[in-house]
């Protein structure tokens, strides 16, 4: 469907402003890491385990999280992030490019939140390494088609709680998964630089 040369040559006419990183909670980065699979290239999603407090309780997302004061740019917080919740050491040989940043201005219990989207390609040896680590932050790890997400057969809705009723959202299913939610929107990003409609935004 989309090979990983097509993906680099798309990803180098995004404009990346590392200078607008600031090491600050309210920076996050996540990173998109794909490897060749049986069917393709394949995309790793995270879990997130469900837990009190956490905005993104139980939903499917990438391995990422938010800045530390340590964290010297952008790709810093995505490669120590992705270290810390499956395992995976991402090197700069790994990157392929930069999504468009994402502003999050609203979410369920937090705002103001800038996004660093990152895209990755890793060998055997890496996938193999992905595993969740971190079972208060990570409930499980799993990799999908990279075209499973452009079929609209797998297009579906989510009913999730805002405030004291719930709202419907579009999504993508994988078993019991649902890509739904920032995760999507970062997904639409990608395929917006890809020049492709994603069928559960259509």
């Amino acid at each position: 469907m989309i090979s990983i040369n097509e993906i680099r040559g798309a990803l180098v006419k995004v404009e990346h402003r590392p200078e607008h990183f600031d090491a600050h909670p309210s920076q996050a980065a996540v990173a998109m890491i794909m490897n060749e699979g049986t069917q393709g290239l394949e995309v790793c999603f995270i879990r997130r385990a469900e837990r009190v407090g956490d905005p993104w309780s139980g939903q499917v997302a990438f391995p990422g999280g938010r800045a530390s004061a340590t964290d010297a740019d952008a790709f810093a917080v995505a490669e120590r992030e992705t270290w810390e919740e499956i395992g995976v050491v991402l090197k700069p040989e790994h990157r392929v490019g930069a999504l468009p940043m994402r502003n999050v201005e609203h979410n369920v219990k937090r705002s103001g939140l800038t996004l660093w989207p990152f895209v990755y390609h890793v060998g055997e040896v890496e996938r193999a390494m992905a595993t969740a680590r971190l079972p208060k932050e990570v409930a499980s790890v799993f990799w999908v088609p990279l075209g499973h997400l452009f079929d609209h057969q797998h297009v579906t809705e989510l009913e999730y709680p805002m405030g004291v009723s719930a709202s419907t959202f579009p999504g993508i299913q994988f078993g019991e998964h649902v890509i739904w939610g920032l995760t999507l929107r970062v997904l639409a990003s990608f395929a917006e630089v890809m020049q492709r409609q994603l069928p559960a935004l259509a």
